[in-house]
């Protein structure tokens, strides 16, 4: 072979880079080094085909032409619309709706251009094939998970997911089926979010577990060519045991709530009490008005029963005489 060498001659030692001959028809390189001992190693390097960092969507930016029997194909097609027009426009014409766009494929291979759409395009019979993608939002609702999260607590957790299609050539050559993936993408990603939450952080942060969730799924999906748009957790369902429960926890503190401003009120009662009465005190009048106060309140409702306080310093007087006599009457029985 043609030999091309590179570098210097240091420390006994030769490196060359071998041309290719006609077997090395993938595109490889060998490098050889030969030593004074006459070993010979190869180091094979990666061809293009496999560095290619690109996905299948993206390959159809090369600038391949078409081979020989694809333009026989399609110069026999294009003989095949000429001779049948105008019939043949019936096959070649297609229309997509606002909210949909056309991947069309021609032998197999991504038309250029990407995605057709919306309204007329124009497609070769016999060797075109094309499919429409709704770019509409779509919702769906993730099936209850049980799920154990971080504290030992099983609980049943259902979601909705509203998802819609960014890119369709990404969404049609990148995966098969993308809403059956994102459909069991969001209840990995639902298992996995709620497995790192405690129960007390399940039932009130809400906002926070569905906002963590849209951005998993984003991120996942984008290769799709799917943008998720809106992650919601319906309802948490816990055991009818933790719901009683917690349902018990919740009516002694209730209980415990209500004691202590009964209590307050008690208190605060007794107070404006104690300042009434000394007020009162001050001017015997005072209880006098107050009296008529109630007796006006009371024949204000039109009751047929009114209740006269009786005066409890005439009824200690009553009771004062009614000693006095019994005192007497007791001496005269002694004295006979």
């Amino acid at each position: 072979g043609m030999f091309f060498h590179k570098g210097s001659r240091t420390s006994g030692q030769t490196t060359a880079l071998l041309a290719p001959t006609h077997k090395q028809r993938d595109r490889r390189w060998s490098v050889i080094s030969v030593n004074q001992t006459k070993e010979v190693t190869n180091f094979p390097l990666k061809s293009k085909e496999d560095s290619d960092p690109r996905r299948p969507s993206e390959v159809w930016l090369d600038d391949d032409s078409p081979g020989v029997c694809a333009l026989l194909l399609t110069f026999l097609s294009c003989i095949l619309i000429l001779v049948s027009f105008p019939v043949s426009l019936c096959t070649c014409i297609k229309v997509v709706q606002e909210y949909e766009r056309a991947v069309i494929f021609r032998l197999g291979r991504l038309r250029k251009g990407g995605a057709k759409g919306p309204g007329i395009f124009f497609v070769i019979p016999c060797i075109d094939t094309y499919r429409k993608v709704d770019l509409r939002t779509v919702s769906f609702d993730v099936p209850p998970q049980e799920v154990l999260s971080r504290d030992s607590v099983t609980v049943s957790v259902d979601a909705v997911v509203y998802y819609r299609v960014s890119n369709p050539t990404m969404a049609t050559n990148n995966i098969e089926d993308y809403s059956h993936s994102t459909r069991l993408l969001a209840a990995t990603t639902l298992r996995n979010v709620l497995g790192t939450k405690n129960l007390a952080e399940i039932l009130s942060e809400r906002e926070a577990i569905s906002h963590v969730m849209q951005e998993a799924l984003d991120e996942a999906t984008d290769p799709w060519g799917v943008k998720v748009e809106r992650v919601e957790v319906k309802d948490v369902r816990l055991p009818v045991q933790l719901q009683r429960a917690m349902a018990a926890e919740a009516e002694a503190a209730r209980e415990a709530r209500a004691k202590v401003i009964a209590a307050e009120g008690e208190q605060k009662a007794s107070r404006a009490l104690k300042e009434a009465a000394a007020v009162i005190n001050e001017s015997p009048s005072a209880l006098q008005l107050r009296y008529l106060q109630t007796l006006n309140s009371i024949s204000a409702e039109k009751n047929s029963t009114i209740i006269f306080p009786f005066p409890v310093d005439l009824f200690s007087n009553l009771l004062k005489w009614d000693r006095r006599e019994q005192q007497q009457t007791t001496t005269l029985d002694r004295i006979l």
